[in-house]
């Protein structure tokens, strides 16, 4: 694999396919390797050739972060540093500290208030009711309330979820899951108790559970420059999802399919927030009443972000483009179908249930119109290889033993 040098330097921190898939889109597109601290000698980046891994247990702490990113760009206080979070925990740090970085770093992101209360899944829901886009019937819950005498708008099982993403997962248990399906009060008693006995104090969502499979959930990624004006959107049709605890919601595969009604609406309340760098939404469609159903946003990027790469939109182009380069962008958005996966093609043709989702699956695999992102020619070392395709292929077992 060839480098090229360049004025710049990718700082992506997290350690799963996150930092990977935004590595690769920063080589594809510029030849340059990547520095990633991560929390563990694990993922995707760990021992590639495109990066430069550094695992440092407490990353995700204040003063470790602080330490790391001032003590790197000093070193190279002569190249532009884009620093790029890859989690939630690590996009709020480079909010919360932007403006103490030096000046050679980029931290394209919004201020630190507007950040942590989008972060709250209540104050998105909020917003979408100003701006008219539709999600779930919800409840805001907190600790004390009475389960047994508490009204429940909307059937079980319904979904439980923590508001506060970033303090839930700063406070795990055994059996810890990213979302609940509650049956009856007795569980939603049972789960609650569990949650705020671990230490977490925010509030939790209790939501309508939107019925259909994987095959009707969407996913949505835009960017928004640095004149707070969106530049580029692009629409995923997520085919299947990951089922473990931990990996639950997950996207496994997505299809790009453009959707310009859903993205304009987002757009308006992206642009009049003045938002900036990118954001990420998780839609459902509800075949009750025919209308596309959000669920949240991610202040960054999401983990599936080679989706828009593989669709003609590279990522790390638009961040380079408008502040390396100063280059104006227009806006745009992704209308080329494309296939992303993570899983084995078998499996993902074994759990697809729709017929018109398997046939187009494998027209576009018969037309190599697909990508799995951690594989990339030419980052072949051994060790990193073993670990992609095993686990690749635990896929086989992992969806047997979970999907339901």
């Amino acid at each position: 694999m060839k480098f090229k040098t360049q004025e710049f330097i990718p700082v992506l921190l997290g350690g799963d396919i996150n930092t990977y898939s935004v590595a690769r889109a920063f080589y594809e597109q510029y030849q340059v390797k990547s520095y990633v601290f991560g929390k563990f000698p694990s993922g995707p980046s760990y021992k590639s050739k495109i990066t430069e891994y550094t695992a440092i247990y407490k990353i995700d702490s204040d003063d470790t972060f602080l330490d790391t990113i001032l003590t790197f760009s000093q070193k190279h206080k002569d190249k532009k540093i884009i620093l790029i979070g890859c989690g939630d925990s690590y996009v709020a740090l480079i909010s919360k500290y932007k403006a103490e970085l030096p000046d050679n770093i980029i931290a394209p992101y919004i201020d630190f208030d507007l950040m942590n209360s989008l972060q709250l899944k209540e104050r998105f829901y909020e917003l979408c009711d100003k701006y008219d886009i539709e999600h779930p019937d919800t409840i805001i819950f907190e600790n004390g309330m009475n389960v047994e005498l508490m009204e429940i708008k909307f059937a079980f099982p319904f979904i439980l979820k923590p508001s506060n993403g970033v303090m839930y997962w700063e406070h795990p248990f055994k059996n810890q899951h990213k979302v609940y399906k509650i049956h009856n009060r007795e569980e939603l008693r049972d789960v609650t108790t569990q949650i705020y006995n671990s230490g977490y104090t925010d509030t939790l969502i209790l939501q309508d559970n939107v019925p259909g499979n994987d095959e009707y959930m969407r996913v949505l990624t835009a960017y928004s420059g640095k004149d707070k004006k969106v530049k580029m959107m692009c629409l995923g049709h997520v085919l299947l999802e990951e089922h473990t605890p931990h990996g639950l919601g997950n996207h496994a595969v997505i299809i790009t399919e453009p959707n310009e009604e859903l993205m304009l609406k987002v757009k308006q309340l992206l642009e009049d927030l003045e938002y900036v760098g990118f954001s990420n939404f998780d839609i459902k469609y509800d075949m009750r009443d025919n209308k596309f159903k959000f669920f949240e946003i991610n202040t960054r990027q999401g983990r599936s972000n080679y989706y828009v790469t593989g669709s003609g939109f590279n990522i790390a182009k638009y961040i380079v483009e408008e502040y390396i380069y100063d280059k104006p962008l227009e806006f745009k958005t992704a209308k080329k179908e494309r296939l992303w996966l993570v899983v084995p093609k078998r499996v993902a043709y074994k759990y697809l249930k729709d017929e018109k989702n398997k046939i187009a699956l494998k027209r576009l695999i018969k037309e190599k119109e697909y990508v799995n992102p951690v594989f990339l020619k030419g980052d072949n070392k051994l060790p990193r290889l073993l670990r992609m395709w095993k686990n690749h292929f635990s896929h086989y077992w992992k969806f047997k033993k979970y999907y339901r």
